[in-house]
């Protein structure tokens, strides 16, 4: 069998031939005739593994001389070289030589020129050596599954090349076929990224069940994908495969335990793919299993063997046991009867009776006390759509002889029947029952003891001879266990045995109060809600039993009327609109009372936080502003403060001034809201200012409002008087001299841009010249000049 490598064949008859000549000269010198292997090495470095394989269309010998004439030429004349290559390999790899792998002569003249016709493959795949023949892998990698897609594993991937052996007169075709060996470089995929599968609770142990998407790999062979396994089978799967006839691997998976959907749901793994490569590559999805429900329990006996003793001389209504069969479902798929096989005779079903619903085994006849007898009672627990579970109760009469001993009870508790009742409440060691012990022959000695399970004790009472009693241990617990079965065993000295079984009921008290889920509870709402609006429900639980259970819901005292909750879902409502301005807060009781006797409750407190709502505007202070400021009042001194609120919180409280006119003279504070004026300003220019001021809230959408602000400027004595007449200070008048005392020569005018007292102008003469003093008078109040004395005559006098 041929080593994998790259094999090349040369067609040559002749060589056939000598090879057929060295065979059989080998073959009679006794010496086995082996193929030759070459190892060459790449110009580039690595030793490629290959072996020259001598092969031609005439490899099979036979089948030259059975094949026609013709086709004998054309072999004879056609070159084939075979080469086999592993995919992936770096460009500049050797392949093969092909001048040399055809036994040319590399001395002729002129000399071999190796051409490769197919340009798509030359430069792609391979490089041709023009001069040497030699063929090398190009640079691109040779990818099997990108150039063989469809290839199947039985025929390969063959790259195949013509070869033109130049030239004219040395022409040759060589058909060059280059085997493309696959390697493991693709890892198996899996159609999906999530394998989701169900599997019912009851299926058998080694089920088999088709993981449906299967893990792909291009590779082939035993670099495919060869085998699955589960990261975590968690005890309870595993994982086979089978394939069939094309090759193909499913696996399946195998239940290997019994699956129980109560126990656990669902199991998520991860199913891996594993290819055969060296190292192997993995590839892997999620494997979700649902277990799905059935209806899977049945009954079953807590006790599937009994044996029970019956004397001969047992009263007619004795109990003899009691059977119990369980089944872990609940409702009708947990009721269970009782009832005899159809193995039990007649005459076993007559003596003793079977309660179907208790499971309670009573004597209903009469038993000869002379006789010994033994009976087996095949008890049959049904359920629904299960077979029936199975208890055998062995009962064996002895003979009397001297007669068991006699249990009489008296019961300290209720009885019925020979069901007692107890309430939770009593205390631990609370009498339940008197058992008096009576025996025929008074040389027996009796030993009477309790059977069962629970906080209970059977004891002799104080000195009393077979007298015993039966009390508690510890308070009993309603909500830890309901009932409890007990039995009260005598037994004499000779081993005669008498049961006398009793149930124990618990009764449950209102020793239990409500338990909220959450003692504080924490609510939003936005004011301006609708009437009724939702706030929460309160849910409260309590462990006692019927009414004592039953919890109403109330509110505290504290609570205001607004709020209303339902007695029975405790829906807590408010009936009205709130509004956050008015009260935030509101913290009040919610209580929580059961219907026993006495009620018990319990309290949980309720915070109701009202959200704001942009339900205000802004407010100014007062509807309008007034400002007095002196003129000349220096630029962006404060003029004054406007004050604004806004009833709302948070951004929506938040107000931001603006003057909407005389912007370009005034600015105001957007936050704190100081008016300020950019320049100063002169109120014999303007007096009064009159300015629109709006402000806006944050609110979504923003409220805003307007109010109106007057500045009125005061008066500053910054302006002297101005004199109209006369127009100069050297204005002169004529002034007769004969003109009378008193005479009003002529009246002085001047203004004052000022007003108030700063306009108010006083004349006065201040400067004389000329004349005798005091000839005239200004009056200070109008500036009226009049002559105070008598001018002299002389021709001319000044007077200024």
């Amino acid at each position: 069998m041929k080593k994998p490598g790259i094999y090349a064949g040369v067609d040559d008859l002749s060589h056939i031939r000598a090879r057929m000549h060295l065979y059989q000269r080998q073959q009679q010198k006794g010496r086995k005739v082996v193929e030759k292997t070459v190892e060459e090495r790449s110009t580039r470095g690595g030793i490629q593994g290959m072996q020259l394989l001598v092969t031609t269309w005439g490899l099979w010998v036979i089948l030259l001389y059975t094949s026609p004439p013709s086709c004998f030429a054309n072999f004879s004349q056609a070159k084939q070289l075979i080469y086999k290559i592993k995919e992936g390999l770096p460009g500049g790899t050797f392949i093969g030589a092909i001048g040399e792998d055809l036994h040319l002569d590399f001395k002729v003249e002129p000399p071999f020129v190796f051409n490769l016709p197919q340009k798509k493959v030359n430069g792609q795949y391979v490089n041709l050596n023009s001069t040497t023949g030699q063929l090398y892998t190009s640079a691109t990698e040779i990818d099997r599954e990108t150039l063989c897609p469809d290839n199947s594993g039985g025929r390969g991937c063959v790259l195949s090349l013509d070869v033109f052996v130049l030239p004219q007169q040395h022409f040759q075709l060589v058909k060059v076929k280059i085997f493309i060996e696959d390697v493991n470089d693709n890892r198996p995929k899996f159609p999906v990224d999530e394998i989701c599968m169900t599997v019912p609770e009851n299926t058998h142990i080694n089920a088999r069940f088709a993981v449906e998407h299967s893990a792909v790999d291009p590779d082939l062979g035993p670099y495919g994908v060869q085998t699955y396994w589960l990261v975590n089978d968690f005890g309870m799967f595993t994982l086979d495969v089978e394939q069939n006839e094309g090759g193909e691997l499913t696996p399946f998976l195998i239940v290997t335990e019994a699956l129980d959907r109560e126990t656990q749901a669902e199991y998520i793994t991860d199913i891996i793919a594993e290819d055969g490569g060296t190292p192997p590559l993995l590839g892997a999805a999620t494997l979700k299993i649902v277990i799905t429900d059935v209806n899977d329990n049945c009954p079953k006996f807590k006790e599937s063997q009994m044996n029970v003793t019956l004397h001969g001389n047992t009263t007619k209504g004795g109990h003899l046991a009691r059977l119990h069969a369980f089944d872990p479902d609940v409702g009708a798929n947990a009721q269970i009867s009782y009832a005899y096989s159809e193995r039990v005779p007649r005459d076993a079903r007559s003596l003793f009776h079977l309660d179907r619903i208790t499971g309670v085994i009573k004597l209903a006849g009469k038993i000869d006390a002379g006789t010994a007898t033994f009976y087996k009672l095949t008890i049959l627990a049904n359920g629904p759509a299960c077979i029936p579970a199975v208890a055998t109760v062995s009962v064996h009469i002895i003979k009397v002889v001297t007669g068991p001993p006699a249990v009489i009870p008296r019961y300290i508790a209720p009885e019925n029947d020979g069901e007692l009742t107890i309430k939770e409440s009593e205390p631990a060691f609370s009498p339940i029952a008197f058992f008096t012990v009576k025996n025929i022959d008074i040389n027996q000695r009796v030993d009477c003891h309790l059977e069962g399970t629970g906080p209970f004790r059977l004891g002799p009472y104080q000195t009393l001879k077979n007298e015993y009693l039966l009390e508690t241990t510890e308070p009993l617990d309603y909500e830890k266990t309901q009932e409890y079965e007990l039995i009260v065993v005598a037994t004499s000295s000779q081993g005669l045995v008498i049961k006398t079984f009793l149930k124990v009921q618990v009764l449950d008290e209102n020793d239990n109060a409500p338990v909220f889920q959450q003692a504080l509870v924490e609510v939003s709402v936005e004011e301006n809600n609708p009437p009724n609006t939702f706030l929460t429900q309160f849910q409260a639980t309590d462990q006692d039993s019927e009414g004592r259970g039953e919890v109403i819901y109330l509110l505290g005292g504290d609570a205001p009327g607004i709020f209303v909750i339902d007695r029975v879902t405790g829906v807590l409502t408010v009936t009205t609109s709130l509004d956050r301005e008015e009260k935030e807060t509101y913290r009040f009781i919610v209580r929580a009372v059961d219907q026993g006797t006495p009620r018990r409750e319990s309290l949980a407190t309720v915070v109701v936080t009202v959200q704001d709502r942009n339900d205000n505007s802004p407010r100014f202070i007062d509807k309008d502003f007034t400002f007095f400021v002196p003129e000349n009042f220096p630029g962006y001194g404060e003029i004054g403060v406007l004050s604004v609120t806004d009833a709302d919180a948070e951004e929506n409280g938040w107000v931001a001034l603006s003057i909407l006119n005389g912007s370009d003279i005034f600015l105001i504070d957007t936050g704190r809201g100081a008016l300020r004026a950019k320049t100063s300003l002169d109120r014999e220019q303007q007096g009064s200012y009159q300015l629109w001021i709006e402000a806006v809230d944050g609110g979504d959408p923003a409220l805003s409002c307007v109010t109106m602000v007057t500045v009125l400027l005061l008066d500053v004595n910054d302006n002297p008087p101005i004199v109209l007449f006369p127009q100069s200070n050297q204005s002169y008048m004529l002034v007769l001299p004969n003109t009378l005392l008193g005479t009003s020569i002529t009246e002085v005018y001047a203004v004052d841009k000022d007003t108030g007292m700063n306009a108010v102008i006083a004349y006065s003469i201040i400067k004389r010249k000329g004349g005798e003093p005091g000839s005239f008078a200004i009056d200070p109040e109008t500036g009226n000049i009049t002559l105070k004395r008598e001018l002299s005559n002389r021709a001319s006098t000044a007077f200024w």
